[in-house]
């Protein structure tokens, strides 16, 4: 197949997908927002400057994307395993196994998650091992036989004690319960979207229950404001004509700065024509969750995203 050919079914792809959501193809104007923490890519179009950006697609993108360094390690739990063998094995498995599954197994742009599907966990060792030594070749997927038996073991090693790590006990609390707290006491759907409801202030949680585990879910919704990142304070700029715009910093620079409002509409403004750029005091994601919300209403709000993750699969 020629280049030529080749891109211009890429366009056609493309040009299905855009009439599929209701988009005018092509677009004029595209916006990128990553939220690295959580793997994730928005891509958001639009084709008249005054309209609002509309959201076109949510890709999953390798959390070492644009580092040349990864600076922090999977934390492995406190076991008796943890020896010179799974040492062995966690540092062949970040020279070998990282790079596409990302460093704590979670999956990224060019392989899965491989330390909480359960497809993948409740796979035997012996199955693990032999996809280990023959590769899945028509998914990408080299055999790794040449580290030998030694080796694989380790990574094996060190591959459960990231699965121990993320397995959780199996929520069983209502996911419809838990969709009511999402739009309603919890706030939820005010900033995050679900299949193409909700706000546009927070990352698409569409797909969050697929790669994330209860424990993970939970720990997001009651210690955002311990999670690393960027600046999650409301800004608010005042022009020098009293004008008063509040919203997230979505990108800045020495002269101009871009802000995100609650309803999704994007404001790039000059700073030559702002008096003032404040920020509260406090994140927009609250962090009283844990006393907002019962035990019970967290765990249905957790058996939700799961759910919804689950209908993704």
């Amino acid at each position: 197949m020629s280049l030529i050919s080749h891109l211009s079914r890429k366009e056609d792809t493309l040009q299905k997908q855009f009439e599929a959501r209701g988009l005018k193809w092509p677009a004029k104007y595209i916006y990128l927002r990553s939220f690295k923490y959580d793997s994730q890519l928005e891509v958001w179009v639009k084709n008249e400057i005054k309209e609002p950006f509309k959201l076109f697609k949510t890709y999953k993108v390798c959390a070492l994307a644009g580092s040349h360094a990864q600076t922090t390690t999977p934390i492995v739990a406190k076991s008796k395993q943890s020896n010179q063998a799974l040492a062995a094995g966690r540092k062949t498995f970040e020279s070998s196994c990282a790079s596409c599954h990302g460093l704590n197994g979670k999956g990224g742009e060019r392989a899965p998650d491989i330390a909480t599907r359960p497809e993948v966990v409740r796979l035997s060792d012996s199955e693990t091992l032999k996809i280990l030594r023959e590769g899945i070749l028509q998914k990408g997927m080299p055999p790794f036989s040449a580290l030998g038996p030694a080796k694989l073991s380790e990574v094996l090693n060190y591959l459960r004690s990231l699965q121990g790590k993320s397995r959780t006990s199996t929520v069983t609390a209502s996911a419809e319960g838990g969709k009511q707290i999402f739009v309603g006491k919890g706030g939820c759907s005010e900033c995050h979207m679900v299949h193409g409801v909700g706000g546009f202030i927070g990352p698409d949680l569409s797909d969050y229950g697929v790669n994330h585990s209860a424990g993970d879910i939970r720990s997001a919704i009651v210690s955002a404001h311990k999670r690393p990142g960027v600046r999650k304070e409301l800004a608010k700029a005042t022009t020098k004509d009293g004008q008063q715009i509040s919203g997230l910093v979505r990108n800045e620079d020495n002269f101009s700065v871009q802000l995100q409002a609650v309803d999704g509409t994007f404001h790039l403004l000059e700073k030559s024509s702002l008096s003032e750029l404040t920020f509260d005091s406090s994140p927009v994601m609250p962090s009283d969750y844990e006393s907002r919300l019962s035990k019970s209403e967290l765990d249905q709000l957790v058996s939700y995203l799961l759910s919804v993750g689950d209908a993704k699969r």
